[in-house]
């Protein structure tokens, strides 16, 4: 270097000559600077690309799992609509039980929306909120409906226990009130203190009701007990009576054969014996009575009907 000026030699090889080239101070730092700056244009355009890059595929992908989501919180509400579906079945099933086992039905409103449980807030305080107020909501409307399926199934397990441990501690009693028509046809004749008879034709007691039937149709026990009587009874004809236990008596007149014997142990539903117009009767018909504790009660006070019948 000699002044202000640098100097460059070139050797390629021993036998080559020597290359020299001579630059100013100057013009190497304006060289220098302008391959600086070239280098620092391309790291940065290269730098700005790949950040561009990113940034598109960042949001591809926040875009898939936004969709991903959004599919996934239609999922779960089709879910919801289906669970809630099953929970009015149980409901209906609940209620029919309860009846049954002879305790209170649930209030509709409470059942609706079930009982206790915490509260959820707003949607505006889930931390989704400040990112995606309608993911934010929508989650919010998912939470809340779980949540009130979780307390609606909670109160309807408890009902069901309840009603199955109050049906487990009066299954024998349930099985020995009458409680089914005992035989097909259609009531002729009401329960009544003071029915004008057909045949004296004055006001007399109708302690039963007169169900007509067509001549041989099965008649049923109505519920489970024991044959006290099988036999001839003035006025009735061929009869049945059962002690069902509890107090409960059922009689079953005018039948036209008998089957179930004295002594004999039924079961509800079980034939006892035939339609039949004997004894006092102007056509076929069952003469059917309930009494409780010796008293003649109207027997149509214990026909469930066919959906819950025991």
């Amino acid at each position: 270097m000699t002044g202000d000026r640098w100097t460059v030699l070139v050797v390629r090889d021993e036998n080559s000559p020597v290359k020299q080239f001579s630059m100013s101070s100057r013009v190497l730092r304006v060289a220098v600077g302008g391959f600086v700056a070239l280098a620092l244009l391309v790291v940065g355009s290269a730098v700005t690309v790949g950040l561009d890059g990113y940034s598109r595929l960042k949001a591809h992908d926040l875009e898939s799992r936004n969709e991903a989501l959004r599919v996934e919180f239609e999922q779960f509400q089709h879910r919801i609509q289906d669970l809630e579906a099953t929970l009015d079945g149980v409901a209906a099933n609940d209620a029919r039980f309860r009846g049954i086992a002879g305790l209170e039905q649930i209030d509709p409103e409470v059942l609706q929306v079930g009982v206790g449980g915490p509260g959820l807030g707003t949607p505006q305080s889930y931390a989704l909120w400040p990112i995606d107020s309608v993911a934010s909501k929508t989650a919010f409307a998912v939470s809340y409906d779980l949540n009130a399926l979780e307390r609606r199934a909670r109160l309807l397990s408890e009902s069901l226990a309840e009603a199955t441990d109050s049906v487990l501690a009066h299954h024998d009693l349930l099985e020995s009130t009458p409680s089914i028509l005992p035989t097909t046809g259609w009531t002729s004749s009401a329960f009544s203190k003071a029915r004008m008879h057909p045949i004296h034709n004055r006001p007399l007691p109708h302690p039963g009701i007169d169900i007509s039937a067509i001549q041989g149709t099965s008649i049923f026990a109505a519920a489970k007990g024991r044959v006290t009587r099988s036999g001839w009874v003035v006025g009735y004809g061929y009869t049945i009576e059962i002690d069902h236990g509890f107090g409960y008596t059922t009689l079953y007149g005018h039948a036209s054969k008998l089957i179930a014997q004295r002594g004999q142990e039924v079961k509800r539903g079980d034939v006892i014996a035939l339609v039949g117009s004997t004894g006092i009767a102007t056509s076929a018909h069952l003469h059917y009575e309930v009494h409780v504790n010796g008293v003649a009660q109207d027997p149509k006070n214990f026909i469930l009907p066919e959906q819950v019948r025991y």
